[in-house]
């Protein structure tokens, strides 16, 4: 049997590795897995009930996974990969496997974000989803009403936590960030957490590409007022844009939606403080924490 997991469970009792039943193509690529995997086994021989006991997993695991009722874990593909001699072919599959567990959604904006060559982005609510650690991101996941189900929490988690492989690229994007000063200052997950998030902030200000501009609640003036902004560019001089105040939030490429996201987000870049007063604006926060 596994070892134990998420929040004291068994690894096969964790929520968030079923496959979306609307998610046409996470079902296939479960279905193809779980094929393979039992093609593999029986082309060897081996029972299920002794697959089950080498690879450290319930019988009624394997049939689940080889049924594409249940997402494998990386581990139980590298262990099968093992014990099934598949040369590496089943723990290929970990990459698309681990895709599956995100969202629909939440999949295609990863896949516009690791395209981009430069990001502008601005969210009045939150610290954006980009720079939370994941206990801040699991604080805010648990606040929403109607509550997230467990599954859907760790999902949702484990998508927002991935999308930070971002800051990674090589070359690295320019990402530009404004934060509202109120999001720095309330404590959600409590003061240890916001800490954390405090520290994690600077660090990120420190990455190559990355620039942090806090928006102090003391201004006067704010051109964020109409909500959040997202403008991505590409290499090939596209972008792709969004933002409530046009076409009610719809991803947007005209130029003239584009031009009126640029413009808001230049002004409220000029309003906000510069990236290195903002990184003594945190330090600042985080001493008071």
């Amino acid at each position: 049997m596994s070892g134990r997991g998420w929040c004291g469970v068994s690894e096969e009792e964790e929520p968030g590795w079923e496959v979306e039943p609307d998610d046409e193509w996470g079902v296939a690529v479960i279905a193809t897995v779980g094929r393979q995997l039992r093609l593999r086994r029986e082309a060897v021989a081996l029972r299920a009930a002794d697959f089950a006991k080498a690879v450290g997993y319930s019988e009624d695991m394997v049939y689940k996974v080889e049924s594409g009722k249940r997402i494998p874990r990386p581990e139980y593909l590298d262990k099968a990969d093992r014990v099934l001699d598949a040369g590496g072919l089943l723990a290929a599959m970990k990459e698309d496997v681990e895709k599956v567990r995100y969202p629909k959604k939440v999949r295609a904006l990863a896949e516009v974000e690791a395209k981009a060559v430069e990001l502008q982005l601005y969210d009045p609510l939150n610290i954006h989803g980009l720079l939370q650690t994941p206990e801040y991101a699991r604080a805010l996941l648990l606040m929403r009403r109607p509550a997230y189900s467990s599954e859907e929490v760790e999902r949702f988690l484990s998508a927002r936590m991935a999308r930070r492989v971002i800051f990674e690229r090589d070359p690295a994007p320019e990402i530009s960030f404004v934060l509202e000063e109120w999001t720095l200052r309330r404590p959600f997950g409590g003061r240890e957490v916001l800490r954390r998030q405090l520290e994690h902030l600077l660090a990120a200000g420190q990455l190559r590409g990355v620039e942090l501009q806090v928006m102090p609640m003391d201004r006067e003036e704010h051109a964020g007022l109409a909500g959040g902004i997202e403008v991505l560019k590409f290499a090939d001089g596209s972008a792709v844009g969004r933002s409530p105040a046009v076409v009610n939030g719809r991803p947007v490429e005209e130029r003239r939606h584009l031009r009126i996201l640029e413009l808001r987000y230049g002004i409220i870049r000029a309003q906000a403080l510069t990236p290195r007063e903002s990184t003594t604006f945190i330090e600042e926060l985080l001493g008071a924490t």
